[in-house]
């Protein structure tokens, strides 16, 4: 028992640890200030050469962490530089490894901690629900685009689910969008220009609707999700 005390505490030390190089790391790169498109990050992973793999790794786990820059945004450079499995492989591990990182560090600070630096209505609205639904509440939410998925990890850590099963819901929900986003960067998805019209036209009514209404799809999808956890949470009581 002591040794798994010391050995999780060590994990939380090296996961703070982390946490601090990468923002040390972000601020003395410049590279908020240098960041302003896909052709941008896929130029700052092409210059590193040999360790491009590795710059992109970190880069995308920096994207969870610390980085106001979307993941999907940096997976689609980092297919545009690497090619579709690379970036897939290593995007998705960095995500997930990013995912962690901020669950053990909330973990390790305390609610107290938490509520300075993260958004005082999201921590309000968002984590009795975690605690209280927990699995399926974070998997229903990380498969979709209106939910703010790295400060739910971070919530995450504030209840008492386990790391385990945390690591096997982020693997489970996370990777879709960022498969799909790679796909896009590398060019593996094709079809003719009339193709893409089709598909563009009802994607960016989607896209105006979403970010015209994003508020009010918020408010439907997370009622929609209470719901059914809520009577997925009642039937696992009867069993």
């Amino acid at each position: 028992m002591k040794n798994k005390r010391l050995a999780r505490w060590a994990l939380i030390a090296v996961a703070l640890l982390a946490l601090a190089g990468a923002g040390y790391a972000l601020v003395k790169s410049g590279l908020l200030e240098e960041i302003n498109s896909v052709e941008d990050l896929r130029a700052l992973i092409g210059r590193a050469g040999p360790m491009a793999g590795v710059a992109y790794f970190l880069l995308q786990m920096m994207t969870v962490i610390v980085a106001p820059i979307p993941s999907n945004v940096t997976m689609m450079a980092g297919a545009l530089a690497l090619g579709f499995w690379p970036a897939m492989i290593l995007g998705v591990l960095a995500v997930i490894c990013g995912s962690v990182i901020v669950f053990l560090a909330a973990r390790a600070l305390g609610r107290n901690a938490v509520r300075r630096f993260l958004d005082r209505g999201v921590m309000e609205r968002y984590l009795p629900v975690i605690e209280e639904k927990q699995d399926m509440f974070l998997f229903l939410t990380m498969l979709f685009p209106f939910f703010p998925d790295d400060a739910l990890c971070i919530l995450a850590g504030l209840t008492t689910i386990s790391l385990r099963r945390f690591v096997l819901i982020m693997a489970a929900a996370r990777p879709w969008g960022l498969v799909f986003a790679a796909l896009l960067g590398s060019g593996s998805i094709q079809m003719p220009v009339w193709g893409w019209v089709l598909l563009a036209v009802p994607m960016i009514a989607v896209f105006i609707l979403a970010m015209r209404y994003s508020r009010q799809i918020e408010e439907k999808l997370f009622s929609l999700f209470r719901r059914i956890s809520g009577k997925h949470g009642k039937g696992a009581g009867r069993r």
